[in-house]
């Protein structure tokens, strides 16, 4: 057997596979030419020309993988010929129904501007129908999802139910009113509700929902909810502890842990402003305590030490359903 690295081919013999290979594939004989091209790349005699034959030739047949992985490769060079290999990329990519990915490579590339003119408007026809095969799908999936959420609250299937509520948000589905009610749902998770609230926030819900958590009720327009993060509460605890931890990042993280998963549970009620000191002593404390560093829970005052019993049961709920 000889080493291919180490033959070069006569140039009689390149030009005749040259020739055999891309009259193979101009004669629709995709299995004759990708062995003819083939030879050509093992040998290192590969062009730009040869590897476009051999993409049309791996896509012929069918085989969108191999032609996917060969184009990334070729993408990867970032040579003269891209977006001669980009289109060919993006035709795999909706041959093989990978809208979302084809989409999202078209709009940083819209974004950059960089696209030659007389690739623009193939390229805006793709993305068109990309997007319109992407809603058509979703609508599809959005129907079957939200019937498996109903299955999946009856059964208390709380890991399921997160799973396809966080499919509805990346989908961007429209929630239907007995979704909505689940809100109001006292068998419903504390952590699935938030989910389902951040949801109909993304999905721009503006009617006033019914919202139990906790034996506590009360009204809201989702859409006018604010992000945990953007809350004033949240904002005044956090800033209280990044003081308190100084530079000691590992104990900032668990703080910060703490807190946002206490705020996720209980979402959207929020805690009042005048208990944002306590709230603060609390996760303070308990970051520490497990830490295994000085301040002991038993030290705070009753107040505090009411928030901390909270935060904790919080936090034990929240990573029930979510893992991190």
């Amino acid at each position: 057997m000889k080493d291919s690295t180490k033959v070069i081919l006569f140039p009689n013999t390149k030009k005749q596979l040259e020739e055999e290979g891309l009259h193979a594939l101009k004669k629709k004989k995709y299995k004759e030419a990708l062995e003819k091209l083939n030879c050509l790349i093992e040998y290192h005699e590969g062009s730009h020309e040869i590897y476009i034959g051999k993409l049309m030739c791996l896509m012929e047949l069918g085989n969108y993988k191999e032609a996917e992985r060969l184009s990334e490769e070729l993408l990867a060079n970032k040579d003269a010929h891209y977006y001669h290999y980009f289109h060919i990329y993006l035709t795999i990519l909706f041959q093989t129904s990978q809208y979302q990915h084809l989409l999202n490579l078209l709009e940083i590339e819209f974004e950059h501007n960089m696209i030659p003119d007389m690739l623009q408007e193939p390229f805006q026809q793709l993305y068109e129908m990309s997007k319109n095969m992407k809603i058509g799908i979703d609508e599809d999936n959005a129907a079957g999802f939200i019937e498996e959420v109903k299955e999946a609250v009856i059964r208390e299937d709380y890991l399921k139910q997160w799973n396809l509520i966080e499919q509805l948000r990346r989908i961007h589905a429209d929630p239907k009113e007995d979704i909505i009610q689940l809100l109001e749902n006292q068998q419903v998770h504390p952590v699935i509700k938030t989910a389902l609230l951040e949801w109909f926030r993304e999905a721009g819900v503006e009617k006033s929902v019914h919202i139990h958590k906790f034996d506590t009720k009360m009204m809201a327009e989702p859409s006018n909810l604010n992000q945990i993060s953007k809350e004033n509460s949240y904002i005044v605890i956090m800033r209280e502890l990044e003081n308190r931890t100084g530079d000691n990042p590992t104990l900032l993280h668990l703080l910060q842990q703490l807190l946002y998963r206490y705020f996720y549970v209980t979402y959207p009620f929020i805690p009042a402003e005048n208990d944002t000191v306590s709230i603060a002593e609390a996760v303070y404390a308990l970051g520490n305590d497990y830490l295994q560093m000085d301040i002991k829970l038993e030290d705070l005052d009753i107040s505090a030490q009411s928030w901390a019993e909270s935060i904790k049961i919080c936090n034990s709920l929240y990573l029930s359903i979510i893992e991190e």
